[in-house]
């Protein structure tokens, strides 16, 4: 049996009462800013509690060209993205900006590719890039005050610690967000 929300849509889940179906859920917001890699980088991430996880929202805009690797060279995109574990988003060195903003968050210290905050990678479409998903991973509880960065390359998932992701292009600090 479904129960409904307020615009009748079933919840594939028993709510034991309406107050659950009405409740505003936990939500937080990180504002993007690009560094001196990638300056006309902006957007912002959200993060909603949903029924056994969150729901992540990021766009951003002004990332730079793609470019594929080369001669031993990395790719410019797509875009490794994540959760680092620090509270700053201070540049610092202009030519590896963002260190301060500490590794990716791993709460239950697992290898790269299982950490919580590994997330899809961002794909840029003309600059543009616009991704949702799902993760049970943690709640919006226990990321408030944690960095977001956008990195130069794509994670590949597999390297230690941190999946090769290149250089911190943009990064912002999560925070409760009230609507």
């Amino acid at each position: 049996m479904y129960s409904y929300s307020e615009q009748g849509f079933p919840y594939p889940y028993p709510v034991a009462d309406s107050e659950q179906v009405h409740a505003q859920p936990a939500r937080a917001i990180a504002w993007i800013q690009g560094g001196p890699l990638a300056p006309n980088l902006q957007g912002y991430v959200t993060f909603t509690e949903v029924p056994y996880g969150t729901d992540v929202l990021v766009e951003v805009t002004g990332f730079p060209p793609y470019r594929p690797g080369s001669a031993g060279r990395q790719p410019i995109g797509p875009h490794g993205f994540h959760i680092h574990d620090g509270t700053t988003c201070e540049i610092g060195d202009p030519q590896d900006p963002f260190k301060r903003a500490g590794e990716h968050w791993n709460p239950t210290n697992q290898p790269h590719g299982n950490h919580a905050s590994d997330f899809p990678v961002l794909f840029s479409n003309d600059g543009y890039a616009r991704m949702s998903f799902f993760t049970n991973r943690f709640q919006v509880r226990d990321i408030i005050g944690k960095t977001i960065i956008i990195h130069q390359n794509p994670d590949d998932y597999r390297t230690q610690p941190a999946g090769n992701s290149g250089k911190r292009l943009a990064c912002g600090i999560i925070q409760p967000w009230e609507a």
